[in-house]
């Protein structure tokens, strides 16, 4: 920071004393929902997540994960691991997703990043194709923000643009697709007017085109490519509006589910397939049902479906969708711009830290809680360690992960008393969550809960303080479920079942023989979400947290 007078120093705390060992754990997707047999972390046998709820009441609380807790636009937005981690280890909120978009769009900077400039180069010679939710919901898509890119880009010299629009119906009243696609007509007509060749070049329902997630049916992403790219699809029209009309009068099909279609001109050939030369932007900020069409777009080796073709083309997503994978390599919108994290301040503070997880959430123990920040602060003073995770499955199939070899670790890099700090991830309940397999979530809760066991073991021993906690919910809720919380059947009887994320808050616990007689959670923080965690954190190592965190969620009383 140039600011003139800035200073790592942290004050010391007069309440909480210095050189504790502090055990940080993040169970992943573990939330606190009502208990019923599809939370699995109930179902589960978790006495040691269960004593820390009872054993002290002052001392295990709830916090916000999700929505504007986490920088995200809507309190309908759940939480996920980036975003939980960025705000666990930064200490205050920044802005994630629709308000990056929102953003960088008012002030212009998404035409000034790489993102653009790569993309841009194509806009000479090439088309530039715009893939994403037709949609005014704001959950995965705006349609405003569509409508300012298209201005945007034609303003900076693209002359040939076509839009691929993806129906909603699920975020928004069934049928408004219509209504969509006419404001959207319009404003193509206004920019052809304009010398600017822009049209509708394909179209289906998010729920059958594209959309799909986490790997649950590629046939889906398969339909998309095929009208998207190749130019082929079922049902060929002249205009979109007539399309979708045409479209929906068959009862079988809404918004949601709309069979996929391209747009021909008078000889019967597709106005837009994407070919050679070409740039394309996939144009949703909400990045789940963007990965698998993103995978399609970007990698050379991909034999999930047959491609038929694989154009030579720039791609570039308005986000970046996985930092994991680093999703795809090019996007318009960077993301946030977090300095001053706590693990920057208390390594220059002289706490010696370890970071630990398997590989799936490594990056989110490490790189999301150092504020999107790759490698160490100061390698004299911390220690990552990066267990491989099983490859070549799913994670359902060994549902215990590597929740055991994790703990491990960490039990050894308390007890050798060379670190202050002792930080974990366990993926288990996010991981197996997200498959969706009932049983082995249960068996992944399990795991998890031994885990924690031989960590706070370890903390026992060297009289050290524990704080536990989660980065959003999964494994607590596994059934999709009415306005009422009845949960869903399908056609067939079955329950349908849940493999996101949730909207739950995620417990905190404090404990361990370290930890100053006094300390509890405070009554004036109701709202506390996970960035209060960090300054909490913070006091637990003996210091003050900056003034701008986000408050610190404990107290002493004396007794």
């Amino acid at each position: 920071m140039g600011t003139s007078g800035f200073s790592w120093k942290l004050e010391d705390h007069p309440k909480f004393p210095k050189g504790k060992t502090i055990g940080l754990v993040v169970l992943d997707g573990w939330g606190e929902a009502n208990p019923d047999k599809y939370n699995c972390i109930h179902v589960a046998e978790t006495p040691t997540m269960d004593s820390l709820k009872t054993g002290a009441p002052d001392r295990w609380r709830l916090v916000r994960a999700h929505g504007k807790a986490v920088g995200l636009p809507t309190e309908d937005d759940m939480g996920n691991s980036e975003v939980g981690h960025n705000a666990l280890g930064a200490g205050r909120i920044f802005a994630q997703g629709a308000k990056l978009v929102d953003l960088a769009l008012a002030s212009g900077k998404i035409y000034e990043g790489e993102g653009f400039e790569y993309i841009k180069e194509c806009f000479d010679a090439g088309t530039l194709h715009l893939i994403g939710l037709l949609s005014d919901g704001g959950v995965h898509s705006r349609l405003d923000q569509l409508q300012l890119l298209l201005k945007g880009v034609s303003e900076r010299g693209a002359k040939r643009i076509r839009v691929h629009v993806l129906t909603d119906g699920r975020d928004v009243l069934d049928g408004s697709s219509v209504g969509f696609v006419e404001t959207l007509e319009n404003d193509l007509a206004n920019l052809r007017a304009k010398g600017v060749d822009a049209q509708i070049a394909s179209g289906g329902g998010r729920m059958y085109v594209t959309m799909d997630r986490y790997e649950n049916d590629w046939g889906v992403v398969k339909r998309g490519w095929d009208a998207q790219v190749l130019g082929e699809a079922p049902y060929k029209f002249r205009n979109a509006v007539e399309a979708v009309k045409k479209l929906r009068e068959d009862p079988k099909n809404n918004d949601q589910y709309l069979p996929p279609f391209v747009i021909v001109d008078e000889g019967g050939k597709a106005v837009g397939p994407i070919v050679d030369g070409d740039a394309v932007v996939t144009f949703n900020f909400r990045a789940d049902r963007m990965v698998m069409i993103a995978k399609a777009l970007e990698y050379e080796n991909f034999d999930i479906f047959d491609r038929v073709r694989f154009p030579k083309i720039r791609y570039a997503g308005m986000l970046q969708y996985d930092g994991e994978l680093k999703l795809p390599s090019k996007y318009l919108v960077s993301p946030p711009e977090i300095d001053r994290t706590s693990g920057e301040y208390l390594v220059h503070n002289g706490v010696r830290t370890f970071a630990c997880s398997e590989t799936v959430k490594f990056g989110h123990v490490t790189f999301f809680w150092n504020g999107n920040r790759s490698g160490y602060f100061n390698s004299s003073l911390e220690e990552y360690v990066e267990i491989p995770s099983d490859s070549g499955i799913t994670f359902n199939v060994e549902p215990k992960m590597k929740a055991l070899e994790i703990a491990e670790k960490a039990r050894d890099a308390i007890l050798s008393r060379k670190f202050d700090q002792v930080r974990v991830n366990l993926p288990n309940g996010d991981m197996v969550g997200h498959t969706g397999d009932i049983n082995a979530t249960v068996v992944a809760c399990k795991a998890a809960d031994e885990a924690v066991k031989i960590i706070l073991d370890a903390i026992e021993q060297v009289g050290g303080i524990y704080v536990v906690t989660a980065d959003h919910g999964n494994a607590e809720d596994m059934v999709k479920r009415n306005k009422s919380g009845q949960p869903l059947l399908d056609k067939n009887g079955n329950i349908q079942v849940l493999t996101s994320h949730t909207l739950q808050p995620v417990p905190i616990a404090i404990g361990g023989p370290g930890l100053a007689p006094g300390v509890r959670f405070r009554k004036d923080v109701p709202d506390g979400g996970l960035a209060n965690v960090a300054a909490t954190v913070m006091n637990l190592h003996g210091f003050v947290a900056p003034s701008d965190y986000e408050a610190t969620l404990i107290e002493v009383v004396d007794n």
